[in-house]
C-alpha cells in the first residue's frame, strides 16, 4: 500500500474556466487514477491534496466521495481515503461486467450511431495511436478509456453510459495493478476495425469485433496484485505549477 510521501469523462474530465474548484480536483484525481498516475491503494490525504489543489479539505472531502460513488476510490471510516486496490475475485467481476456491458454498447452504437460521433471517435483514436507511438502509456490508456465511453454515448442509453464511466476507470485500476504485458498495446487497429463495423452497421462483425477486444484486455492481467508506487506533489505537479 502507498503513503502519502512513497504513492500518490468518462473519458478525460476536461477542465474548463466555469467548472467549480470540486469539479476542478474531482477531474484531475480522476484522470490521475485513468493514466495510473495514481496506483491502487495509494492514500488520499485530505491535508495533502489541499495543499496541493489550494482549496479547502471540505472541497477535497467532496471530490473523494465523488470518486467513491464510481468505485474508483474507497473512503474508509477514521482511516481515510484510498484509491482502490481490487481483490482477484473483485477483478474478475469488474471484467465479466465489462464484457456484458460493452458488447450490450456496442450492438446499441451500431443500431445509433452518428456519423459526428463516429468522426469524433476516429480523432480520438489517432490521438491515441499517437501517445502510444510517443511512449506515453498513461495517456494513451487514458485515450483508450476515452474511447469507449464515446462509444458508450453512442449507444443512446443513460444508464448504461453512467455504468460504463465507472467500469472504465475500474478497469485501468486493474490494469495498473495486474497488468504484466509491459506496458504493450494492441488496441489501436481493434478500435480503428470496430469503428469501422459499427458504421458500417455490422452489428455481428461489431459484437465479435468487441470480444476479442476484450479477450485481449483479460489475456493481459496475471492476477498477481503488484503496484507501482508515487508522491501525490508529483503526480500533481502540474497543478502546483500552474498554482
Amino acid at each position: 500500500m502507498g503513503s502519502l510521501k512513497s504513492s500518490m469523462k468518462p473519458a478525460t474530465k476536461t477542465k474548463t474556466a466555469g467548472q467549480s474548484q470540486d469539479d476542478v480536483v474531482y477531474c484531475h484525481i480522476f484522470d490521475a487514477i485513468l493514466e495510473q498516475r495514481l496506483p491502487p491503494a495509494t492514500k488520499l490525504s485530505e491535508e495533502a491534496l489541499a495543499e496541493i489543489f489550494g482549496v479547502s479539505r471540505t472541497i477535497i472531502r467532496r471530490a473523494l466521495l465523488r470518486l467513491s460513488l464510481e468505485q474508483v476510490v474507497v473512503i474508509r471510516p477514521n482511516r481515510g481515503a484510498m484509491v482502490a486496490s481490487p481483490t482477484v475475485d473483485e477483478a474478475r467481476q469488474i471484467i465479466k461486467a465489462r464484457e456484458v456491458m460493452e458488447l450490450a454498447i456496442t450492438e446499441l452504437a451500431a443500431e445509433n450511431a452518428t456519423k459526428a460521433q463516429i468522426d469524433e471517435c476516429r480523432k480520438l483514436v489517432a490521438k491515441e495511436n499517437k501517445a502510444f507511438e510517443q511512449g506515453d502509456y498513461g495517456s494513451g490508456l487514458r485515450l483508450s478509456g476515452e474511447f469507449h465511453i464515446k462509444l458508450a454515448e453512442m449507444a443512446e442509453n443513460a444508464p448504461l453510459l453512467a455504468f460504463q464511466r465507472s467500469l472504465v476507470s475500474q478497469t485501468s485500476l486493474l490494469i495498473a495493478q495486474y497488468e504484466t504485458s509491459n506496458h504493450s498495446n494492441c488496441s489501436q487497429d481493434e478500435h480503428s476495425a470496430l469503428l469501422n463495423a459499427i458504421e458500417s452497421g455490422d452489428k455481428e462483425k461489431a459484437l465479435a469485433l468487441m470480444q476479442e477486444h476484450l479477450d485481449h484486455i483479460r489475456s493481459k492481467l496475471n492476477l498477481d496484485g503488484r503496484t507501482a508506487s508515487s508522491d501525490l506533489h508529483v503526480v500533481f505537479s502540474n497543478v502546483l505549477k500552474n498554482r
